[in-house]
């Protein structure tokens, strides 16, 4: 069943009435999506600044070194709770994994990282998170408010009072931490019971497959691959791959002929970007594929993306051996 539980407002800030850039948010959505204006004025009148919300913004946990980030979620506790949770619902992994041409692996270490397997969804207000983050956090305000928008056509959909859902303190959802907006593009009824329910595991691992394969999953291809090392000096050549963003534009062949020199065998011919990490030896450089940029989709950060690759890796092994 959907959670739901009473948000809290007890760090009072600023009354959200007091905003007229509220009063035009509230204007939009009764124009555009016929919400009553008098209950939108209602909601928005017990909305509070979280000034927890704005910290956590402020240092986000995936902007740490590499290494300590790897540290602290690639963990023994975190595989071995993976095992247990890819046993529980191996059926419903792998009709995911056949579906959707998805790893049962990647599937299980992404709800890993994103919420302990589903044990630890979130306790704060979704409505008075992303109001937080729609109008007082000007770096990102045009997200949030998309994602506001979101929520409120979630909330009626599911047929719930949006003050009453509860996630992160970016107003992710649900066992997935999906945004509101993938809420309503990726999750599925994989359990087939009529709701699309991301607290509920079964809607949540067919909803994580699900995501991957419409951002350009590729079954079967690699992740990520580690550069040798050393790289020294690194060529302008390298560099400007460096550079080029996430999104696999270069070739491998290309990746070489700069100075990269991938540590497994992969065709000269394969499209890949070049990223660095710091690891506890310094520096290094890998080569991302395509899936590896699907998983930046979930969660811009690299550190994010190598940690589902590394924790899959992991969970593939430990599960061999078991």
């Amino acid at each position: 069943m959907l959670v739901a539980a009473a948000m809290c407002c007890a760090a009072a800030a600023h009354a959200a009435a007091q905003l007229p850039e509220v009063d035009s948010f509230i204007e939009e959505m009764a124009a555009t999506h016929h919400f009553d204006r008098a209950q939108l004025k209602r909601w928005f009148d017990q909305a509070r600044v979280q000034e927890g919300v704005l910290n956590a913004m402020a240092q986000p946990a995936t902007a740490r070194p590499w290494y300590e980030f790897r540290a602290a979620h690639v963990t023994e506790a975190r595989v071995q709770a993976g095992l247990d949770y890819w046993r529980r619902f191996s059926r419903t992994l792998a009709r995911a994994s056949a579906q959707y041409g998805v790893p049962a692996e990647i599937l299980v270490a992404t709800i890993g990282l994103e919420t302990f397997y589903g044990r630890r969804t979130g306790k704060m207000g979704a409505f008075n998170a992303l109001y937080t983050l729609a109008f007082h956090y000007p770096p990102r305000a045009d997200l949030f408010r998309g994602e506001l928008e979101q929520l409120l056509l979630l909330a009626r959909e599911l047929k719930l009072n949006p003050l009453r859902l509860q996630g992160s303190y970016a107003g992710a959802l649900g066992i997935a931490q999906f945004l509101p907006g993938s809420y309503r593009s990726y999750a599925v009824d994989f359990d087939r019971n009529g709701t699309r329910d991301l607290w509920t595991h079964v809607d949540a691992i067919g909803s994580v497959a699900n995501f991957y394969q419409s951002h350009g999953w590729q079954p079967g291809a690699p992740v990520a691959i580690m550069l040798e090392q050393p790289l020294r000096p690194v060529t302008h050549q390298f560099r400007k791959l460096l550079d080029g963003g996430l999104e696999p534009r270069a070739t491998v062949g290309a990746v070489k002929q700069a100075g990269g020199i991938p540590e497994a065998d992969v065709a000269d011919d394969v499209r890949a970007a070049v990223f660095a990490a710091d690891t506890e030896s310094g520096r290094r450089y890998w080569l991302g594929f395509n899936n590896f940029y699907v998983i930046t989709r979930y969660n811009r950060s690299v550190n994010y993306a190598l940690a589902v690759d590394e924790l899959a890796r992991e969970l593939a092994r430990a599960r061999q051996v078991n």
